[in-house]
């Protein structure tokens, strides 16, 4: 088994059934999953923002920083390794308002509506999420089985 690490503003794909996938700490950002069974193909992102427009000059260096940007390329990564838009299986973790306690910019439910906002103009749902809160949560997917785990205060549970 290959540990495969997605950093922050950062996004990994995967068919090769020997990897996880996985990324740490997600707070406000946004930690989207994308499997498809058939394919045995996986994608992660996290990602910190939820607009590029704030600064295109850095979503052109690091697309995968903004949630507007970075789905968009995490579908065509797993489109490339031969998911197919009709199979994927999309979970989404974190968004959380884990350093927001006055909710005063609300980045982890900007995150989390700019996401469904994405999907829902190209007829795509959610499955299953883990969204919001006050806890950073750690989330692994095993492109072999598409099995899900999800860390966080020491329980881990699979969505």
């Amino acid at each position: 088994m290959r540990t495969i690490v997605v950093g922050i503003s950062d996004m990994k794909a995967s068919n090769n059934p020997e990897d996880v996938l996985i990324t740490y700490s997600l707070g406000s950002c946004l930690g989207l999953i994308l499997y498809d069974p058939i394919a045995q193909v996986a994608g992660m992102l996290h990602c910190m923002l939820p607009l590029s427009a704030i600064d295109p000059q850095k979503a052109r260096q690091t697309p995968c920083m903004f949630v507007d940007t970075g789905v968009p390329l995490l579908f065509r990564e797993v489109y490339a390794l031969g998911a197919q838009k009709q199979r994927i299986i999309v979970k989404a973790v974190g968004c959380s308002s884990l350093l927001d306690e006055k909710e005063f910019f609300r980045i982890g439910e900007r995150n989390f509506t700019v996401l469904r906002k994405l999907l829902w103009k190209n007829n795509i749902l959610i499955e299953k999420q883990d969204i919001g809160g006050n806890i950073s949560r750690t989330v692994s997917i095993a492109v072999e089985t598409g099995r899900v785990i999800v860390k966080s205060g020491g329980r881990e549970t699979e969505l």
